[in-house]
């Protein structure tokens, strides 16, 4: 197999997509409307297969004093990580949407990471300061997360304090999206099940979502209520791409889309993203439409091969690294973290302009949006 180079961070300098002006302009133009919360058979429909995908935790609860007091010894043996090691977490940008983003977290073994990872979340909180700009925490001011355990089963218990429920209604889901995005991102969990002040939650408490069942992802992030549920529909997760605040560097956006049931996922997935944003703030094209998926090969070496062609390209030596990573990051997200390789025209060397051969297997980031503070 050819050796995989690994994508870890994103260009300031590199054009967006054919290109993306560093003013925040495309010439494929992008769209501003607001994401609203989806409609409420769409929210049933998805969380209940967020249930039906990881097993209910069942008598399960907080982490112990003395599982507490063992992560504490941990800690004092100097068997944590070190100080600064980067995790990734979900946060608000300046439209309204979740992005992940990598920081750097004083964190100090598994236990005091998770909690360090979702306080970041907390607005106004203990990390505001090292937020990058034009990004902020979803939870209300002064949540506290008290603790945090993962089971056996890769549910992760998460107790915060009663601040927690302090929220606008409106941010409801947006808050359950951002806790579990950021803690599935980790190996070891899958799901996610909420309690607060020693009481486990089967509500939200302000807008009555469900959570008799952990969540998974397969709730989707920064649904559109231009993208309607379908009969006998299967959600995808695609990634485009949108400009800081200042316009001098890129980051990726997930959002998810319905599309027909029992086709091929991934190239459900890269029809979406080359159809552009719908209705999402801020995003801009990573594709022009007129690119065409030839075909998707899955190797029995684990990587999957995306052929792609486009007139716009035909003779290019460079092309813009946004479109090639986010055509990585949409086909790791809808295969389980594959491995990916790029044709384009025909051509097996496909240079982008950080000079990676997406040509040859290529992983997802380890982290995404490694944005300057």
């Amino acid at each position: 197999m050819k050796p995989v180079k690994h994508i870890r961070g994103i260009s300031a300098a590199c054009l967006l997509a054919v290109p993306l002006m560093l003013s925040g302009c495309s010439l494929f133009g992008s769209e501003s409307a607001a994401v609203d919360p989806p409609p409420a058979e769409v929210e049933a429909q998805m969380l209940q297969v967020s249930g039906e995908s990881t097993a209910d935790t069942g008598v399960f609860g907080p982490v112990s004093q003395d599982e507490e007091q063992t992560a504490a010894e941990v800690k004092d043996e100097g068997a944590a990580a070190e100080s600064g090691e980067r995790t990734t977490v979900y946060l608000e940008d300046q439209n309204g949407l979740l992005a992940p983003v990598s920081l750097a977290l004083p964190q100090a073994g598994d236990q005091a990471m998770l909690k360090d990872s979702l306080t970041a979340l907390v607005s106004k909180g203990d990390y505001a300061k090292a937020l990058p700009e034009g990004f902020q925490g979803v939870l209300p001011a002064g949540t506290e997360v008290k603790q945090v355990s993962v089971g056996q089963d890769q549910v992760a218990i998460v107790e915060f304090n009663s601040a927690f429920t302090d929220y606008d209604p409106a941010d409801e889901r947006k808050i359950l999206e951002a806790l579990t995005w950021t803690l599935t991102g980790q190996d070891d969990i899958k799901g996610v099940q909420l309690w607060v002040d020693g009481r486990k939650l089967t509500e939200m408490p302000l807008q009555g979502t469900p959570l008799d069942r952990p969540l998974t992802r397969t709730m989707g992030i920064n649904l559109s209520k231009h993208n309607a549920l379908m009969m006998n529909s299967s959600a995808v997760t695609v990634y485009f791409a949108a400009a800081s605040p200042d316009g001098k560097h890129q980051y990726y956006v997930p959002v998810t889309r319905f599309v027909p049931a029992g086709g091929d996922r991934v190239k459900a997935a890269l029809s979406e993203l080359i159809a552009g944003p719908q209705s999402e703030n801020g995003l801009e094209m990573v594709m022009t439409q007129g690119t065409v998926v030839d075909s998707i090969n899955a190797g029995q070496n684990g990587v999957v091969t995306v052929s792609l062609k486009d007139d716009m390209f035909e003779g290019s030596t460079s092309i813009p690294e946004e479109m090639l990573e986010s055509v990585v990051l949409t086909v790791a997200q809808n295969t389980d973290d594959s491995l990916v390789q790029i044709r384009l025209n025909g051509k097996e060397t496909v240079k982008g302009t950080n000079n990676i051969d997406y040509g040859q297997p290529v992983s997802a980031p380890e982290y995404v949006n490694e944005l300057p503070l």
